[in-house]
């Protein structure tokens, strides 16, 4: 039998939205303790918001931070976790990592990085370098980036799923399309780097017909559980990357859409061969070209899609399940290094 953990988690949980039943945060939550642990989140942000007499999150940092940061310092104090969960890897002040090691100084710090160019943040690196382990959903050089900072134990460990609500919805004719994509066209903070193929592909689907675009622009969201919903109804889900070019690099919705039992057309990306298998649980493309020719014969061959999507949700549900990653995450912390076949320490 386990020793179960006391984990105090600090995110954005966003529990003022219906975002707050999708964000990774919660299935990192709903892990440990399906994993058999005690859990305490802290939803930074929200709490913040309401000690703030502004609804603007800049001028709340300014004038609610100190309240905030009072009332998650005595929660720590009571709760005395041993673990601290930083899955808000901005908008808290670094400073903050100093304030809650004085009052619980056996606390193992971690930190949950998905974002992407960590160089390109002070706020981030900052933060880092104050915390003893990170894990991050690559495995290339923004990984090694934290090592090189001095963090003792740095590892990749990819999204999780929750095979609960990312499953096989029923059939609902006003979701149902030949391809689906769901997220903005490029993020204005990685133009620089940005893969062409991503502003391709999503212009030429824009022209095509039986094609759902959700978020393109920010606006036409699909939201909560309606979001997997959509996805499910889909017969090919489209996962790209705005940068391609890193190890195993990856966001939750390559993931989520697997889950759900869609057949994934996903970007290919350095080794993510480890997670998923082409031709197997996936097919991986390199240009628009073939992403174009894979989608219209996957389109006309109904049995040979419906089986890599079966294979793939399979895989996703027993290998990436919240409760198995979070136990991997534990065996990370607490050995140095875990099982897996895409596992990466440094």
């Amino acid at each position: 039998m386990i020793q179960a953990k006391r984990i105090f988690m600090i995110g954005d949980f966003k529990e003022d939205t219906s975002t707050s039943i999708t964000v990774e945060r919660r299935h990192w939550y709903k892990g440990f303790i399906r994993a058999g642990h005690d859990v305490q989140k802290f939803s930074y942000m929200n709490i913040l918001l309401q000690n703030s007499f502004f609804g603007s999150k800049s001028i709340a940092k300014n004038f609610a931070h100190q309240k905030t940061e009072k009332l998650l310092l005595e929660q720590v104090r009571c709760y005395k976790p041993d673990i601290v969960m930083v899955l808000i890897m901005k908008d808290i002040r670094p400073e903050l990592i100093d304030e809650i090691r004085k009052i619980s100084p056996n606390s193992i710090f971690l930190g949950r990085d998905v974002d992407w160019l960590p160089q390109n943040n002070a706020e981030r690196t900052a933060i880092a370098k104050k915390l003893d382990c990170i894990i991050a959903t690559n495995a290339g050089e923004w990984l090694q980036y934290y090592k090189d900072l001095g963090i003792p134990k740095c590892a990749f460990i990819p999204c999780p799923c929750d095979p609960d609500i990312h499953r096989p919805y029923p059939k609902d004719p006003a979701l149902q399309t030949d391809i689906i994509f769901t997220g903005k066209m490029i993020h204005g903070k990685n133009k620089s780097q940005a893969d062409q193929n991503r502003v391709d592909i999503l212009t030429t689907l824009q022209k095509m017909p039986n094609v759902s675009l959700y978020g393109l622009d920010g606006k036409n969201k699909i939201m909560g559980v309606s979001a997997f919903a959509a996805v499910s109804n889909a017969k090919i889900a489209l996962s790209i990357n705005a940068i391609n070019t890193m190890r195993m690099c990856h966001s939750d919705r390559f993931v989520n859409y697997i889950a759900c039992g869609t057949m994934t057309l996903a970007k290919r990306v350095p080794d993510t061969d480890l997670l998923f298998q082409d031709k197997k649980h996936v097919r991986y493309f390199d240009s628009i070209e073939e992403f174009l020719d894979l989608s219209k014969w996957y389109l006309e061959h109904d049995e040979e899609r419906k089986k890599i999507a079966q294979q793939g949700m399979e895989r996703a549900h027993s290998e990436f399940h919240c409760t198995r990653i979070a136990q991997l995450t534990m065996d990370f912390i607490e050995n140095g290094t875990y099982q897996a076949d895409w596992a990466t320490v440094l």
